[in-house]
């Protein structure tokens, strides 16, 4: 059994990281018209290097100015000031001795359409969630059944916002696979009703992802970390397993495996839950599949929680507890007694309250 790895040193790829502790992606809503975060956002991820964590996420960055934007107020990365503005961020994190990384993703079904440039919200199919939009208490709206061109658009949009991160130095990419968003919604049959090339099966749910994987790998320098994350569950229709199976889940993983990425990051509601109807948690059914890094999310508050997380996962991520209390490493490698925060808690990350 492993134990008192937290705070030992771990080689993700070229880099030592100097614990096992990253700072979760997160999305927020707090950009201006210019796509650039507000200063206490940026302050909150320099502030979360210096106070010990040795990996930084970004929130979540939408990846063109059409489709993919999902909510009001989301960043974006691809244009120069865009870029010096992450720079100097990225510049401060690696001051501290930790690695930056950035995280993109497209929204898919779940946009708001109204506020995309383009008015709206495109899809694998053109089915919607069955719960309405929180935002909006309206239901979402039905978006379009994607094109053999929006699907080559899109994928622009992944490569344009992952050459942004590359030069405002980030240190890696991940491309967001999970959350009901739109590359989970391509490997999940509960949204991809397609009967192309696109649809049907595993392998053929799976091709987007593929495709958009092998295009943003070929212009990542030879350095540069590329991870892809993972979920069963989505943001909307959050009861609904996302994918048929244990097994249908490790086919994925599997053809993950043989992708040109450093790491997969592994999102659930609580990391110990048992999965699929079987005895095993999300990390362990994801480690029989692949021998690369796992990071894992979800329920991890306190030491007991992060030490039992990594007896089957590498490296461990913090949402909530990282963002609501700047000690949060400090109070676990006290061992200090710490209750799980609400979800409800962290809706600080979504107002215009500056973040501590």
């Amino acid at each position: 059994m492993k134990k008192d790895l937290l705070f030992t040193e771990f080689n993700l790829k070229n880099h030592k990281l100097k614990n096992r502790i990253g700072v979760a992606p997160m999305t927020r809503m707090s950009a201006g018209e210019d796509g650039i975060p507000r200063q206490d956002v940026f302050d909150f991820l320099i502030r979360r290097a210096e106070n010990g964590a040795s990996i930084i996420y970004t929130e979540a960055i939408v990846t063109d100015y059409e489709s993919a934007q999902g909510y009001p107020k989301q960043s974006r990365l691809l244009t120069q000031r865009q870029i010096d503005a992450w720079k100097s961020v990225v510049e401060k994190i690696h001051n501290e001795g930790a690695i930056a990384i950035m995280q993109m993703f497209h929204c898919g079904r779940m946009a708001w359409a109204e506020v995309n440039p383009a008015n709206r919200a495109i899809a694998p199919s053109s089915n919607t969630p069955t719960q309405e939009n929180p935002l909006t208490g309206a239901p979402y709206p039905v978006p379009d059944s994607m094109s053999q061109f929006d699907i080559e658009h899109v994928i622009s949009g992944f490569v344009e916002t992952a050459r942004g991160a590359v030069a405002a130095g980030f240190d890696g990419i991940e491309i967001h696979g999970a959350h009901g968003y739109l590359i989970n919604q391509f490997l999940s049959s509960y949204s991809n009703k397609r009967t192309d090339k696109y649809g049907g099966s595993v392998e053929n749910r799976y091709r987007f992802a593929h495709e958009v994987i092998q295009a943003v790998h070929q212009i990542l320098p030879e350095d540069c970390l590329l991870t892809f994350r993972i979920s069963n569950w989505g943001i909307a229709d959050m009861d609904v397993s996302l994918f048929d199976s244990a097994a249908e889940y490790q086919g994925m993983i599997t053809l993950l495996s043989q992708e040109p990425i450093d790491a997969i990051s592994v999102s659930t509601y609580g990391f110990s839950q048992k999965a699929f109807g079987t005895d095993k948690n999300m990390t362990q059914l994801t480690r029989e599949a692949t021998e690369l890094p796992l990071m894992i999310c979800g329920g991890i508050f306190d030491r007991a929680t992060a030490d039992e997380a990594l007896q089957d996962a590498d490296l461990i991520l913090s949402g909530k507890s990282l963002l609501l209390n700047p000690d949060w490493i400090d109070d676990v490698r006290a061992n200090k007694f710490m209750e799980r925060y609400e979800s409800e808690a962290a809706n600080v990350a979504y107002t215009s309250e500056p973040l501590r």
